[in-house]
């Protein structure tokens, strides 16, 4: 209650300052109670789950189309029941939707470019998809993005846009970043690099980010380690170790910057000699990854900690062990891990 209470403080503020607001439910407030308890200043127009609305601004001959979700999964197109556009008046739509399809948003209210053309609105603001996306100039259709990144998968600025309108016709739409922390994935190339030069990289990386990266704000980082090393067994062997090196380094160059986490995407050179102690072990980690008896007992040993991770842990990022583990991917985990042991193995590393 306490965040529907901060947004109608809001809110109140907006009403004083004689701005009026249009608000539609998506898939995530649809089923909230605050958003149908909190009662709103009167300058909030909040959109019908039941059918689309139509709000006029007489004054500025502005119509303000809309339909909040009934539920937090709509999977029908609402734009055909929309109302045909206002004569005389700038016609906006407002729609939660992926359109046709947006990587890593569900398809809730899916349609079409066409769909949308077809009402002759002037300008759509389509809310939704986290990244700012201007979909089309004729008409403007616009994802403004939200407004503060949440994870390490929204990165860059956030905020909402300004749209200028004169004579009826769009003249611009600016950008007007609103987050207060932002996020950052930072790509080191670690190849050839030994180890132990591997923090003075971390450094000049961070600082870097740091300088041009966040344009003074907090700043949350993630380190993506690739490249072709020697010593990609050790690093990812050492992973918790670089972690802790990467967090003091940021520590040493801001206390507004850290870190989300040190991903180690780094391999070994194809041609790169190395002799481990014992032809046999050797040859059982070259056939580890393909030895599905193996496959089928760590899925069985992990079970139960997979089982745990889902209600524990937050999800699990693309290429991480435990992705690899839940996907069955288990020659990838197998890989992986096997390059650590050879690290270990390998005499002079």
């Amino acid at each position: 209650m306490s965040t529907g209470l901060y947004f109608a403080r809001a809110m109140g503020r907006l009403d004083r300052a004689e701005i009026p607001v249009f608000l539609l439910a998506g898939n995530h407030d649809a089923a909230s109670v605050i958003t149908r308890s909190i009662p709103w200043p009167p300058n909030v127009r909040l959109f019908s789950a039941r059918r689309p609305e139509t709000h006029l601004l007489a004054e500025l001959q502005v119509a303000v189309h809309g339909q909040s979700f009934s539920t937090p999964a709509v999977t029908d197109n609402l734009v055909p029941s929309y109302p045909a556009a206002a004569e005389h008046h700038f016609n906006i739509g407002m729609l939660h939707t992926a359109l046709a399809g947006r990587k890593g948003h569900a398809d809730y209210a899916p349609c079409s470019l066409d769909d949308l053309k077809a009402k002759q609105y002037d300008y759509w603001a389509l809310g939704h998809v986290h990244q700012h996306e201007i979909v089309c100039e004729a008409p403007h259709v616009v994802f403004p993005g939200n407004i503060q990144g949440r994870t390490i998968r929204e990165t860059g600025p956030k905020g909402a846009v300004i749209v200028t309108v004169e004579d009826g016709q769009v003249s611009s739409i600016d950008r007007l970043d609103l987050d207060v922390i932002r996020w950052l994935a930072v790509d080191i190339d670690c190849t050839d690099v030994p180890a132990d030069s591997i923090a003075e990289r971390m450094r000049s990386a961070l600082l870097e980010a740091w300088q041009h990266g966040g344009d003074g704000l907090p700043l949350v980082t993630r380190l993506v380690l690739t490249g072709e090393t020697d010593s990609a067994g050790a690093l990812i062997d050492s992973a918790a170790d670089l972690r802790d090196v990467a967090r003091a380094v940021a520590a040493s160059i801001s206390p507004n910057l850290f870190i989300e986490k040190v991903k180690l995407l780094v391999t070994k050179p194809a041609a790169a000699g190395e002799v481990i102690v014992g032809d046999d072990l050797a040859a059982l980690i070259d056939r580890a990854a393909t030895d599905p008896q193996l496959h089928e007992l760590l899925a069985a040993d992990l079970a139960p900690f997979l089982l745990a991770a889902q209600s524990l842990l937050p999800d699990a990022d693309e290429a991480d062990l435990r992705r690899y583990a839940g996907d069955g991917k288990w020659d990838a985990v197998i890989g992986t891990a096997a390059q650590a042991l050879r690290s270990r193995l390998t005499k002079g590393d």
